[in-house]
C-alpha cells in the first residue's frame, strides 16, 4: 500500500500572507478527495528546515492515496529565507494556512493533521487552537503525528533547545496555549506514531502524552513502529504504510 494507487491531479501554491514562508500546496488527487490531509514539516521549527524537501514527498504519496494534501509551509526560527517565526507567528501561520482550506473549493468536513517530530507539535496544537484565540474556520478532525515533540517542557533540550528558541524562553506551565501535553483532552482523535529507536525524539514524549491524553479522557492511540526519526516520514517503509492504514479507517468512519 505504500506505492500510489492513483495519479495525482494537479499541485497549486497558494499563499495566506505576504510571507514568502506564508504559502501552502495543494496536491489533488485524480478523484474527488476521501478528504484534507494538512501535511505540517518538522525540523525542530528551524528555518532551515523546508515544506519542499521535508513535506512534499508525504503530499504526492497521499495524493495518490486519494487524499487532497495541503503541504502547509510556515515561518520558522531564525533569521533570513524562512525565518521570522517563533511564539506566536509560527502559530499564527499555521492556524492562518489551515483556515485558508475553506477558500480553496474543497470539502473539510474531514481534516487530518499529519506532522512529524516538531510538525506533529504543530499538528497536535492545531486542533486545540480555537480554545487559545486563533481562529479555527476550518476545524481539525483528526491528528496523526509522526515522532511528534508533544511535551515542550520535557523536550526542552531537544534539538539544541528548540523549545527554548520558539518560545523565547524556556518551555514552562505558563505556555499551556503553546504545548499540546498541556492541552490534553483534545475532542478529536489522535495517533502518536512513533519508533523506539528514535534517537532525535524519545519515544517518550509519544507515550506519556497517549498516557496522559488517554487518562484525561481522550481518544489517543500510540502506533508503534519500526524505523527510527524518519521511518515515519518514508513513503517506502512500513511506518507509512500503516499510516496509510490510520487514513483509510479514518473514510471508513466519517
Amino acid at each position: 500500500m505504500s506505492e500510489s494507487t492513483e495519479a495525482a491531479r494537479a499541485v497549486t501554491r497558494h499563499a495566506y500572507g505576504d510571507d514568502p514562508s506564508q504559502y501552502g500546496e495543494l496536491h489533488l488527487p485524480s478523484g474527488t478527495p476521501h478528504g484534507v490531509v494538512v501535511v505540517v514539516h518538522g525540523g525542530f521549527w528551524k528555518a532551515q528546515y523546508d515544506a519542499d524537501a521535508l513535506g512534499t514527498p508525504l503530499a504526492r504519496s497521499l495524493a495518490g492515496h486519494g487524499w487532497a494534501a495541503w503541504n502547509l509551509e510556515y515561518r520558522r526560527v531564525g533569521t533570513g529565507p524562512g525565518g521570522g517565526g517563533g511564539a506566536p507567528e509560527t502559530f499564527d501561520d499555521v492556524a492562518a494556512g489551515i483556515d485558508l482550506l475553506a477558500t480553496l473549493d474543497l470539502d473539510t468536513s474531514t481534516v487530518v493533521t499529519l506532522g512529524h517530530s516538531a510538525g506533529g507539535h504543530l499538528a497536535a496544537w492545531a486542533a486545540a487552537r480555537g480554545r487559545y484565540g486563533w481562529a479555527d474556520e476550518v476545524p481539525v478532525t483528526h491528528v496523526i503525528s509522526q515522532a511528534g515533540v508533544l511535551d515542550l517542557r520535557a523536550g526542552e533540550e531537544l534539538g539544541g533547545g528548540a523549545a527554548t528558541a520558539l518560545l523565547g524562553h524556556p518551555p514552562t506551565e505558563a505556555d499551556e496555549r503553546f504545548d499540546p501535553a498541556q492541552q490534553v483532552p483534545l475532542a478529536v482523535p489522535v495517533w502518536c506514531v512513533h519508533a523506539r529507536d528514535d534517537e532525535d525524539v524519545p519515544f517518550e514524549q509519544s507515550a506519556s502524552y497517549v498516557e496522559r491524553a488517554t487518562a484525561a479522557g481522550a481518544d489517543a492511540t500510540l502506533i508503534e513502529v519500526e524505523g527510527g526519526h524518519f521511518g515515519v516520514v518514508d513513503t517506502g517503509s512500513a511506518a507509512w504504510t500503516r499510516q496509510l492504514e490510520l487514513l483509510a479507517d479514518v473514510t471508513q468512519d466519517t
